[in-house]
């Protein structure tokens, strides 16, 4: 991948490609640009912004819907100079202004949605100076996009000349771990990122990815791919619509497509009551959580033959990190569903994976005694080209979360992994989410794959009660079948838990003796996917009083 601005990847592929699909949508108000369209969409819509008096280095909430739009405006955005901020609409408004307060934004780009916001809550957006409306419906005193393109014209933008380092997005964290941070991207990230998912999961121009999570389909057009946007509410992924997905995959032809395990919790089943396959998907990939051997394998089962299904690792400062197949999966699943934690494979070329001891404070600089012995649990850090620098405006997050080493970053993932003798990562749990207990410490992700597979557990939770140091190891149940008996299932769950107590992986020491049950977890709105094991812990310590 060239260096410079990675807008100019996509003008690339238009001069190469001008009459394929590079972004289409289906649904009420169906559409598809060329890549030589959006190429010229891109153009415009820089020429308007700048005319509008956007400038280099100016930040610009983007809140658009899943389209070319979204896709349009976002390559805008690089080649004027702007730093777009992403933030997720689906995590509530309070999460969402206070995000936007953090962002220091003086534009707003986006619908009718965030533009009525922007006049009813006037406080919240105090800071845009610059609003330009999107799509159909009412304008609400912004700019409308599309009057704005009328009178544009059709020369090609000059991109600003950037340098690796030179900032291109900030993208918010999810929030599922704490209050939600903007993590700044680089040309230099986001060039390094194309670089690996084009490298590692073979992508070629030509392709069409459907994409299930919107924000991969911003790497799409700067590959050669196609971009498909299903009818799917990217806020609400565990509530799409298993039909539209599978048309979408299906009419297309999408060979490549990327999205959240909630979504193939509901396709997977539906296609499977249907006798259902994919005809040219090739390779599927589900991220965002720990995700269960028997979804990943089901899946791999509808794809035609030599399809492969993945579960890259990764966060929004460092993706993909590390990948493993279904095809190595299968082999480990014994071990994941007793207890050993959750395989997340390899480092992909040129990732430096590290674990340290684990600790909760800022760590000044990189010492390579902080490493743990070898098959020892510790903390995951990950350094490299693909790894962001820094956090927006957040100089405690930083300290946090980045050990200086040298002229480079090492970035702690937050996670607590181990290294198995052939160089996989077995996820143990997110480092916030361990309980020290009077045994020891506990991790959660592995107790609860061994606990998953029991007879009437659709998912479990592990969350500690009580005062750190002696925390009570409570598993919160969500059940297959709500009105499943629990007479039935605590005797299931009491049998799993001694034979657990005597496996030397889980390091359960003793058999886990309450168990609570939820009529539906908490998740993250991103991914629909991450357990909110925080308001699980309040509402398991309300419970046990």
């Amino acid at each position: 991948m060239s260096a410079g601005n990675v807008s100019l990847e996509l003008r690339r592929q238009a001069r190469a490609a001008p009459g394929r699909p590079a972004a289409r949508t289906f649904g009420r108000h169906a559409r598809t640009l060329t890549f030589e369209q959006l190429e010229r969409r891109v153009d415009a819509c820089a020429h308007a912004l700048t005319e509008l008096g956007l400038v280099r280095g100016e930040r610009a909430a983007l809140f658009v819907p899943p389209g070319p739009d979204f896709v349009a405006l976002f390559h805008a955005l690089l080649r004027v100079g702007a730093l777009p901020i992403l933030i997720d609409p689906g995590m509530g408004r309070r999460a969402l202004f206070e995000c936007l307060a953090r962002s220091n934004a003086s534009a707003l780009i986006g619908g009718a949605r965030i533009h009525l916001a922007r006049n009813l809550f006037a406080r919240a957006f105090r800071g845009i100076g610059l609003s330009v409306s999107v799509g159909r419906g009412p304008a609400f005193g912004a700019h409308a996009l599309e009057r704005l393109l009328a009178a544009q014209p059709r020369d090609p933008f000059p991109a600003v000349v950037v340098a690796d380092e030179t900032p291109a997005a900030v993208l918010f964290t999810s929030g599922s771990t704490g209050p939600a941070k903007g993590v700044v991207h680089t040309h230099g990230n986001l060039a390094a990122e194309l670089r690996a998912l084009r490298e590692h999961f073979g992508l070629e121009p030509g392709e069409t990815d459907c994409a299930c999570f919107p924000l991969f389909a911003l790497f799409d057009n700067a590959l050669g791919l196609t971009s498909v946007f299903p009818e799917l509410d990217p806020a609400q992924p565990a509530r799409c619509d298993p039909a539209a997905i599978h048309h979408a995959i299906e009419e297309s032809g999408a060979s490549f497509t990327f999205g959240s395990p909630a979504i193939w919790r509901r396709v997977v089943p539906w296609m499977r009551a249907r006798s259902l396959r994919f005809t040219h998907l090739r390779r599927a990939t589900l991220a965002g959580a720990p995700v269960p051997p028997s979804l990943v394998l089901e899946l791999r089962a509808l794809l035609p033959a030599g399809g492969e299904v993945h579960t890259p690792y990764g966060a929004t400062e460092a993706l993909p990190v590390s990948d493993i197949s279904a095809a190595e999966l299968a082999t480990l699943r014994e071990r994941i569903e007793s207890g050993a934690g959750s395989c997340v494979g390899r480092p992909l070329p040129g990732v430096e994976l590290a674990l340290i001891r684990v600790s909760d404070g800022p760590i000044p600089r990189w010492d390579e005694a902080l490493r743990v012995a070898p098959g020892e649990p510790g903390e995951v850090c990950v350094r490299g080209a693909l790894v962001t620098p820094r956090y927006l405006d957040d100089e405690r997050a930083d300290a946090l979360a980045k050990i200086p080493d040298g002229e480079g970053v090492w970035h702690r993932m937050g996670d607590v992994g181990r290294l198995d003798s052939d160089g996989r990562l077995w996820f143990l749990g997110r480092k916030a989410h361990r309980l020290e207990t009077e045994l020891g410490v506990l991790y959660p992700v592995p107790l609860e794959n061994a606990f998953d597979v029991t007879q009437g557990v659709a998912r479990s939770a592990l969350v500690g009660v009580g005062p750190r140091g002696a925390e009570r190891p409570v598993l919160v149940v969500e059940r297959t079948q709500p009105a499943e008996a629990v007479r039935e299932l605590l005797p299931r769950l009491r049998r799993r838990s001694s034979e657990l107590a005597a496996a030397p992986e889980t390091s359960a020491g003793a058999p886990i003796q309450d168990f609570l049950f939820h009529p539906h977890f908490p998740v993250d709105a991103r991914h629909n996917a991450k357990i909110h094991r925080e308001e699980l812990k309040t509402w398991a310590e309300r419970s046990l009083r």
